[in-house]
């Protein structure tokens, strides 16, 4: 290894030159041949030195002790520990140590300059420490006072919860035994109480692991559950948002070095274990609420499948299906009108079926699969029993709950043999219940065209039948859903309607009349918008829908209301109106062929052509769409899925398509609605999104459209459409946007540049189409004002400026302007540009020539900047060259001419060039003779 002082030495050469890694290595490798007590201290102090400028300070400690432990007076370990001591908090230890220091020097003024701040510190940490803690008695005092003024009690609990956000407060609260008196605020049972209780709780829980693992402990997650069980929907949101803060801090939500504690802090699995096996079993229990049920479907749906696919660790997921698929499918099952089931919301089936599709994405291989089918199949058959209707019925609903989820398992089941039949047998029940479910899961079943025309043959009469006989208005509007349905089972395809000419549209003015009526309940009206986004299929009921506004205001207002499972129904019925879905192309040599060899050929509906189409965008937008559309993106919850913010960006982008719509889309909020859409979902979901914002961002005031932070978060949707696999329409609307948002202000122009923007535009600038090269360097134009920007157009062995030069000299006026006025910007900006310019292309002086002769006086303007630019750049053999050449008479021409309003700016510049080049000492003022 080597002699250990020389080892030393070494390292104090390394420290001086900056290489703190190697000096360290030095250090570390003399005090393993070290044996002499007095060189180890040494060393020990200067490895020190080495943590404290790598910020370790925990390892700085335990180098500068080690040193005093040989020297009690060694001043410059002493120094040093106190000043890893204050930066780790420890300001009391701290303070010893450079009393210490001061002591053995009393006129060092560098200690006793510590010392005085750190006993200022330490003063106003104790302040801070006593003010708080009394401040957390008191909170808690007036909360638990029975007697208490109920203004007060509200008081206190809003700033309990306001502490309980900061980190020092949070700490205040657990040390003073707040986990036991917020449990306290618990077992009062009055919602508010408990409501400010599990707030405070999340606030602690929040990014700090060790607190979240010692609240978990001491409440238990049976006394967690057993709150979010309560039928209260605010507390069971509030106990959903405290596990979540528990998971994300336990899952890595928390940063802090705990040092040597690590291991009692790190392993969270344990506990992660059993919040997932409560959460299950809250799942099916009967004592549990609906709201409670909700929000642990919710956790399951949030924290149970992979975020990312390319995750391999999907084991949550594998242990979720095996003890915790029946009691979801249980859930599912559930059939409100018989006796003894779990109490539910509107929402708690849904949201069971999103949680199964998600599950069943998650896995990887078919025997994962495999087994996920299997367990859904022996679920439904130990469910039917021809003796008892009830469990038949179970099942049945289960089926339907399937069919809304993993569509796969749902329709695998709905082919075995007898379920199909069992269904419409059922629709001819006596039972009002069996009827109203077998119309829910045929309509759910028939998603397949081979399904849908099984039901055709078999089931329309029976659904005409019970829509004739039927007074409970219940099962006639989920009958009549099954008509539409299956009235609506070709698609947009106008060749294959499954109905008579018009009965479509008889259906939809039913559907419509249902939406309308305030007497009917909510729950049944969601029917209508179900059977309508099954209809809107028909070009023709369409546009009697866009035609009929209070059936739109109607749907817009139950869109906006607090049962959610609609989202989906009013998705499809604006996508099927906007016509904003994916349309396969028709070539017509394929017509031919197919209409030789007798196969059948999509024909469009002469109301599905654009001018229509255009028609009802505009009426859509009249009733309020986007009002509505704002508010079913805020929905949190599992049931907004990604295929549905799919639709709704779809919409939105439908709705974007005339730039004089895009003002009234920005007023009714659309601007910040479209940004969670670009920013989650599918991928084809967040192009249309990001899509439809930039041509959004490309007309508006960003202050207005995307008010606050909200900017800074359009611009990264909108740089992933400059990447060059997306389409040309999309990388124009992008760079527009983008040359809006430059043009704004320096922090958004920042902003762009660490999004990595810079060279996505830079190669538009070389696109051989016209439209796409003219917006990337419009944007770019706005972009040269950045240093970082600048920055790049000094690098070497580019041809960044040499592009912008020879631009300046195309023969588009539009272009031409963009690129003058770049370079105009960035030659001001940075005066070493100007020589580089002449270096970068032998047509350099000619192109500036071009542009200051131009006819176009705002093209003249930016070539004369430039000239101006060269001639104040400092480089005098540049100036003279400029001079030299038929510059000068361009100038002359230009300077001479009278003043002009049309032209004035270019005159204006081309006599500051002439001032300028006589100021060089280049040119002689003109003097008359004498």
């Amino acid at each position: 290894m080597g002699d250990p002082i020389l080892l030393k030495d070494e390292g104090n050469k390394h420290f001086q030159a900056g290489d703190i890694d190697k000096a360290i290595e030095c250090y570390t490798n003399a005090l393993k041949e070290c044996t002499d007590k007095k060189v180890k201290a040494v060393i020990y102090r200067n490895r020190c030195a080495c943590y404290l400028k790598k910020e370790s300070y925990t390892n700085a400690v335990s180098d500068a002790s080690k040193a005093i432990d040989v020297d009690s007076s060694d001043i410059k370990a002493l120094y040093r520990r106190c000043q890893a001591l204050e930066k780790l908090g420890k300001l009391d230890m701290a303070f010893k140590d450079v009393q210490r220091c001061a002591t053995i020097e009393p006129k060092n003024k560098t200690f006793l300059e510590t010392l005085r701040r750190l006993g200022a510190e330490i003063q106003a940490k104790l302040k801070t420490t006593f003010s708080t803690d009394s401040r957390v008695q008191d909170m808690f005092d007036i909360l638990l006072d029975e007697e208490m003024d109920k203004e007060k009690k509200e008081k206190a609990a809003n700033n309990l919860i306001v502490l309980s956000r900061e980190d020092a407060g949070a700490e205040r609260i657990f040390q003073n035994n707040g986990v036991a008196l917020l449990l306290n605020m618990v077992e009062t049972g009055k919602p508010e109480m408990i409501l400010a209780a599990v707030r405070a709780l999340s606030g602690m829980c929040t990014g700090h692991k060790a607190r979240a693992m010692a609240i978990v402990n001491m409440m238990g997650v049976d006394k967690i559950c057993s709150i979010m069980a309560l039928d209260n929907e605010e507390i069971a949101l509030a106990t959903c948002n405290l596990f979540q803060c528990i998971n994300d801090s336990l899952t890595g939500g928390d940063t802090r070095d705990y040092g040597k504690e690590a291991s009692l802090v790190l392993d969270a699995a344990k506990e992660l274990k059993t919040i997932l096996l409560a959460l299950l079993e809250m799942i099916a229990n009967k004592k549990v609420s609906g709201h409670g049920r909700d929000q642990a479907l919710n956790l399951l749906t949030k924290n149970v499948p992979r975020k990312d696919k390319k995750e391999k660790d999907h084991s949550r997921t594998l242990f979720t299906i095996d003890h915790g698929l029946k009691k979801i499918l249980k859930v599912c099952g559930q059939v409100s009108e018989l006796p003894d089931q779990l109490p539910l919301t509107e929402n708690t089936q849904l949201i069971a079926s999103v949680l199964l599709n998600k599950l069943y994405d998650d896995l990887k291989c078919d025997p994962e699969r495999t087994n996920f089918r299997e367990i859904c199949d022996e679920y439904i058959k130990s469910k039917i029993d021809p003796n008892n209707m009830d469990k038949t019925l179970h099942a049945i609903n289960t089926i339907s709950g399937l069919l809304q989820g993993p569509f796969d398992v749902g329709n695998s089941l709905v082919g075995q043999q007898g379920v199909m039949e069992m269904m419409v047998a059922l629709c001819g029940s006596e039972r009002e219940v069996d009827q109203m479910v077998a119309v829910e899961a045929l309509i759910h079943a028939s998603t397949k065209m081979s399904r849908a025309t099984f039901f055709i043959t078999n089931g329309v009469s029976l659904l005409k039948d019970i829509y004739k006989k039927t007074k409970n208005e219940r099962i006639k509007i989920r009958a009549l859903v099954g008509l539409c349905k299956l009235g609506s089972a070709g698609g947009d395809d106008y060749a294959l309607r499954q109905f008579a000419e018009g009965s479509t549209e008889k259906l939809a003015k039913q559907c419509r009349k249902w939406l309308c009526n305030p007497q009917i309940d909510s729950k049944t009206r969601k029917w209508a918008i179900e059977g309508l986004a099954y209809l809107t299929n028909d070009a023709d009921v369409k546009d009697d829908f866009v035609e009929d506004e209070l059936a739109m205001k109607a749907m817009f207002d139950l869109a906006k209301s607090r049962d959610k499972t609609i989202l989906y129904a009013v998705a499809c019925t604006l996508v099927n109106c906007t016509n904003s879905y994916d349309k396969k192309e028709i070539i017509p040599e394929l017509v031919q062929l197919a209409k030789f060899s007798k196969q059948h050929v999509p024909e469009q509906h002469p109301k599905d052509k654009k001018d229509f189409i255009e028609r009802r965008v505009k009426r859509l937008l009249k009733a309020g769409v986007t009002s509505a559309l704002a508010v079913m993106v805020k929905a949190d919850s599992a049931i907004l899925t990604d295929q549905t913010k799919e639709m709704l960006a779809r919409v939105f982008l439908a709705l974007a398509d005339d730039p004089r719509d895009r003002g009234t889309i920005v007023a009714q909020g659309g601007g910040k609605a479209l940004i969670p859409l670009a920013l989650e979902g599918t991928e084809k979901g967040k192009v249309k999104a990001s899509f439809a914002l930039a041509k959004i961002a490309a007309v508006s005031n960003p202050e207005i459209a995307f008010p606050g932070e909200r900017v800074y978060e359009v611009i990264r949707p909108l740089v992933s459409l400059l990447h060059t696999d997306k389409e040309g329409a999309e990388n124009y609307e992008a760079l527009r946007g983008l040359t809006n948002l430059a043009g704004f202000s320096e922090k958004l122009r920042i902003k762009l540049v660490k999004e990595k923007a810079l060279p996505e535009i830079e190669n538009h600038m070389f696109e051989e189409n016209e439209k796409i090269q003219l917006a990337a360097t419009e944007c770019m134009c706005n972009l040269v004002t950045c240093k970082e920007v600048q920055a790049r157009y000094l690098e070497d062995g580019n041809d960044k400026l040499k592009l912008l030069v020879l631009l300046c000299g195309e023969d588009d006026e539009k272009l031409q302007i963009a690129a003058a006025g770049g370079l105009a910007m960035i030659t001001a900006a940075e005066k070493k540009l100007c020589t580089k310019m002449t270096r970068v292309t032998v047509q350099w002086l000619e192109i500036l020539q071009r542009l200051c002769l131009h006819t176009n006086p705002n093209i003249q303007h930016r070539g004369l900047v430039i000239v101006y630019n060269m001639l104040c750049s400092d480089d005098m053999e540049l100036a003279k060259k400029l001079i030299e050449s038929e510059m000068l008479e361009i100038l002359s021409v230009i300077g001479k001419a009278e003043d002009n309003p049309k032209r004035q700016d270019p005159i204006d510049v081309a006599r500051t060039c002439l001032v300028k080049a006589m100021d060089l000492g280049l040119i002689k003022p003109f003097s008359s003779p004498s």
